[in-house]
């Protein structure tokens, strides 16, 4: 009997998403804005300042209960 390991693909709705990526040409590091708790962040791969703006990602919740940005 054969088994494959291929997995089919699904369609993930996807929407317009707020996210903040970093201002470093060199580094390619960005975070969506609900999973962000400080109010300015700072990028986790280079320390740098990231800049707000958009993207297309799957839509995806954050069920934290702690969404508070400092």
């Amino acid at each position: 009997m054969y088994y494959s390991r291929k997995r089919q693909m699904i369609d993930l709705p996807e929407e317009m998403t707020t996210i903040w990526s970093c201002t470093n040409k060199k580094c390619n590091g960005w975070m969506r804005n609900n999973f962000v708790f400080l109010i300015q962040p700072i990028c986790g791969q280079c320390n740098c300042f990231m800049e707000k703006g958009e993207k297309m990602l799957p839509i995806l919740a954050n069920t934290s209960p702690i969404q508070t940005k400092h």
